[in-house]
């Protein structure tokens, strides 16, 4: 069965390290495997993966060595089983404001006990062949990881409730969309941002919880590849100079 490379590594005291892609790429997957990576988050929210890509590109992903996540266009049980039924081992629900939408995602997450998920005989259950589903759903429930993404201010009015919800590993923020529920379109970087990012992030860490960041790091493959390509322009510039 799958185990979790987020999970594994930091039982183990260590911090895993993956990246974030925003468009579909097997190959980048594999390549990225070669390297070392951990795990790979895909932007399903704002990227333009079909069902079929993120089964293929968790196929990749497990032959490479990385866990497979994904960044769900929205918390409907519905969505969440179908990257899962794919072998998502790793899901961020967006636009997490109360509650209850904390609760939904942590139990669309996990089978029985600890969720309601829905049993497939898909490719994330290895195709019902296993020795014993109930270890099977056991096993997996011990390895999924789930965060929710507080980018919202309407996330203060509830922030105790959403923090109290026990099916929620980790949080995370959204600077852009916060910035935008403040009334600054395009200023994730404004002051009145990085204090509602301060508050979350000492609410959190006051309540015993603990923000992806502080357990886990990430990049982004989009700045990866802008940073290589501004290097090797400018090293092919002193070359010709």
């Amino acid at each position: 069965m799958r185990t979790n490379n987020v999970v594994t590594k930091i039982a183990a005291g260590e911090k895993p390290v993956g990246f974030t892609m925003r468009f579909p790429s097997a190959t980048i997957v594999e390549m990225m495997g070669l390297v070392g990576f951990d795990f790979v988050m895909f932007d399903s929210e704002h990227g333009p993966f079909t069902t079929s890509d993120i089964e293929e590109l968790a196929r990749a992903a497990d032959a490479a060595g990385l866990t497979p996540m994904a960044r769900v266009p929205n918390i409907h049980n519905s969505t969440i089983l179908r990257f899962l039924d794919r072998g998502i081992m790793g899901i961020m629900g967006p636009h997490i404001n109360t509650k209850e939408q904390a609760q939904a995602l942590a139990d669309a997450c996990r089978y029985v006990p600890d969720g309601h998920r829905s049993f497939g005989s898909g490719r994330g259950s290895h195709f019902g062949q296993n020795a014993s589903r109930t270890g099977y759903m056991k096993h997996f429930n011990e390895n999924v990881v789930v965060i929710a993404q507080l980018e919202d201010v309407a996330v203060l009015d509830d922030l105790d409730g959403i923090l109290s919800v026990d099916g929620i590993d980790f949080f995370t923020s959204g600077a852009q969309d916060i910035a935008q529920s403040l009334g600054l379109p395009g200023q994730g970087e404004h002051p009145k941002v990085l204090e509602f990012e301060e508050t979350v992030r000492d609410a959190v860490r006051a309540a015993g919880r603990q923000m992806a960041a502080d357990v886990m790091v990430g990049f982004t493959l989009d700045d990866m590849i802008f940073e290589i390509g501004v290097t090797a322009l400018e090293a092919a510039k002193n070359q010709v100079g």
